[in-house]
């Protein structure tokens, strides 16, 4: 089948999105073209202004607008607390969780040799000076999957060196749990129940 260039440049950018496949891919490029072409305006024009206009928040490493995001600016929130999470949607669900008013970090990420992330693909060094500068306890918030404890480990090392309070969120989740499919009782009850971390 002779399908035009653009087409499949549009299929092979969709692949670039988790969980898509070829299969998944195509239907979607025909499903824009074909049957919501304003949707797939929107969707270019939404993408290109994301990608131009959002960057991080040098204090919280959190997606912005700005140089420094909302909640961070926030004369509301208690600065002598810095959780750490590995991604947005970790934050946010403490966020709606409604059981911490504190800063936060977002690492982008967690540590996984596997995938080739290591304590250099994290913004490590900026993590230490947002919490010497707010002189706080850091409460390390990663998710409780192999990955997550090697994170909190390695961080929980790491802050302690520097003379830094450091505690983990309590074992309220499951193990293998990650924070975005939790509801908000058992992560509350998790933020309230941490225990500071030991050698």
């Amino acid at each position: 089948m002779n399908t035009p260039s653009s087409l499949e440049d549009l299929i092979k950018a969709l692949r670039c999105l988790p969980g898509v496949g070829p299969k998944s891919a195509q239907r979607m490029a025909y499903h824009l073209l074909q049957r919501d072409r304003s949707g797939a305006s929107h969707l270019a024009h939404a993408l290109d202004h994301a990608v131009g206009s959002v960057k991080h928040c040098s204090k919280c490493n959190n997606f912005s607008e700005d140089d420094v995001c909302a909640l961070c600016r926030s004369e509301r929130r208690e600065t002598d607390l810095l959780c750490v999470v590995e991604m947005p949607s970790d934050m946010l669900m403490m966020e709606q969780a409604q059981c911490y008013r504190g800063m936060y970090f977002v690492l982008m990420g967690r540590l996984s040799p596997l995938d080739g992330v290591g304590a250099r693909e994290l913004p490590l060094g900026r993590l230490v000076e947002r919490a010497q500068e707010l002189a706080c306890e850091v409460i390390l918030a990663t998710n409780f999957t192999v990955e997550g404890e090697a994170t909190a480990h390695y961080l929980g090392t790491l802050l302690r060196a520097q003379g830094i309070k450091v505690s983990r969120i309590a074992r309220g989740l499951p193990v293998g749990g990650e924070l975005e499919h939790v509801d908000s009782g058992t992560l509350a009850q998790a933020v309230l129940e941490r225990r500071v971390m030991t050698e």
